[in-house]
C-alpha cells in the first residue's frame, strides 16, 4: 500500500546487481543527510539577520577564548618542563616529545577554532546553499508542472460539454420546427449540467473548508455511509459483508468522513458493473496499530489497472463515462485533514481494497 500512491513489488537484486543496490542506496542515505543539513540550515538562516549574526560571533568569541586558555597552559606547562629539563638534563631535550606531542593537540584546537569557520564558509555553505537552490527549483518546476495539468484538465471537462452544446443549440436553430430539438435540447442541458457539476466539485476541492472534529465511533461512522448508498447497491445487486460489529472512537468530522466512505462505496459499485454475478463488497474496522484506526473496503470487481492506479487521487481522473473525478481527490483532502492516510491496492481481475488509517485519540 501507499499514502496517495500505489504499493509495488520490489525484487532482490543478486550478484553484481546488488553492489550497485548498495552503491545506490548509499547514495539515497547521503543526498538524505544532505537535504536534512540544507534544511537545518535554512531554518537558521531564516532567523533575523541581527540575532543570527549575534548568535556567529558569540560562537566565534566563544572559541577564541577557550583556543587562548588552551595556548596559554600549553606554553605555560612547556615552559615549566623545559626548565626541569635544564635543569635535570641539560644534555638531553626530553621536553620536545611532550611539547611535540601536545602542539598536534593544540593546531588541532586552532583548526576547530579558527579553520572550521573558514573551511564551513568555503566549502559546506555553498554546496548547502546549491542545494537549497536545487530542491527550490525542483519543488517549483514540479508546482508549475501539476498547475499547468490540472488548468489543462479544467479546460478540457470545461471546453468539450459547452462545445456539445453549443452545437446542438446551433442545430436547433438551423431547422427549429425539427421533432429531433426536443432531443437536442434534452442532450444540451445534460452537458450543461455536467459543467455545473465539475464547477462545484472544483470549488469543493479547492475551498477550505472548517472541521468540526469531535469523538465518533468509526463504525458507526461507516454504518451511516452503508445506508446513504444503499439504494444505489440494492439496485446494482451488490451484497455487502460487514466484518465487524463495533469499532474504536476517533476524533473526526463524522459528516466528512461518511463523505470519504461513501465515495469510497461508489466507486466500489461502480467497479462492480461488469461484474456478471456475486458482487461482493467487504467491509472491515479494526484497530489496526497501537495509535491507528484501520477502515478496509475491498469489492470483487475487476481491478484498477497498474498504469491507473497512481493517478486515482488525482483531480479529474476518472474512469468512469460522467464521473467529474474530483470524488477520490476531495477524499484525500479530508483524511489529510484529520492526520491519515488512504491508500490502494488492486490487481486487475481480483478486485480493489482502499484502506484509510486515522489516528487515535492519545491516552489520558
Amino acid at each position: 500500500m501507499f499514502h496517495c500512491h500505489s504499493k509495488r513489488d520490489r525484487r532482490h537484486r543478486h550478484g553484481a546487481g546488488s553492489d550497485f543496490s548498495d552503491w545506490e542506496e548509499e547514495w539515497k542515505r547521503f543526498r538524505s543527510e544532505v537535504r536534512k543539513r540544507a534544511a537545518a540550515y535554512a531554518a537558521t538562516h531564516s532567523m533575523n539577520p541581527a540575532d543570527r549574526e549575534a548568535r556567529s560571533k558569540a560562537r566565534r568569541v566563544a572559541a577564541a577564548v577557550g583556543f587562548s586558555i588552551h595556548f596559554t597552559a600549553y606554553v605555560t606547562v612547556i615552559l615549566v618542563l623545559a626548565l626541569i629539563n635544564l635543569v635535570t638534563s641539560p644534555w638531553y631535550p626530553w621536553f620536545l616529545w611532550p611539547a611535540f606531542g601536545w602542539g598536534i593537540g593544540l593546531f588541532a584546537h586552532f583548526m576547530a577554532a579558527f579553520g572550521r569557520h573558514a573551511i564551513k564558509q568555503r566549502f559546506f555553505d555553498p554546496m548547502v546553499e546549491r542545494e537549497v537552490r536545487r530542491e527550490k527549483a525542483v519543488m517549483t518546476s514540479e508546482k508549475q508542472a501539476s498547475i499547468g495539468e490540472l488548468s489543462s484538465t479544467i479546460a478540457h471537462e470545461i471546453r468539450n460539454p459547452i462545445a456539445a452544446a453549443k452545437s446542438l443549440v446551433q442545430q436547433m436553430g438551423e431547422d427549429p420546427a425539427s421533432p429531433e430539438n426536443v432531443e437536442y435540447g434534452k442532450v444540451a442541458l445534460e452537458e450543461l449540467d455536467r459543467v455545473e457539476r465539475s464547477i462545484s466539485h472544483l470549488l469543493k476541492y479547492a475551498k477550505e473548508e472548517d472541521y468540526s472534529f469531535t469523538n465518533v465511533n468509526l463504525a458507526s461512522v461507516v454504518d451511516s455511509a452503508l445506508t446513504q448508498m444503499r439504494a444505489k447497491l440494492d439496485d446494482a445487486h451488490v451484497q455487502v459483508a460487514r466484518n465487524y460489529i463495533s469499532g474504536p472512537t476517533v476524533s473526526a468530522d463524522g459528516d466528512k468522513l461518511r463523505q470519504v466512505f461513501a465515495n469510497v462505496l461508489d466507486n466500489a459499485i461502480d467497479a462492480l458493473g461488469r461484474v456478471a454475478e456475486g458482487r461482493r463488497i467487504d467491509l472491515f474496522v479494526e484497530n489496526g496499530r497501537p495509535d491507528r484506526a484501520t477502515v478496509r473496503i475491498h469489492d470483487n470487481g475487476e481491478g484498477i489497472a497498474p498504469e491507473k492506479i497512481d493517478r486515482i487521487f488525482n483531480p479529474f481522473f476518472t474512469t468512469k463515462d460522467k464521473g467529474t473525478g474530483l470524488g477520490m481527490a476531495i477524499s484525500r483532502k479530508i483524511i489529510e485533514a484529520h492526520e491519515g492516510t488512504i491508500e490502494v491496492e488492486s490487481e486487475p481481475g481480483r478486485g480493489t481494497e482502499f484502506t484509510i488509517r486515522l489516528p487515535l485519540p492519545a491516552k489520558a
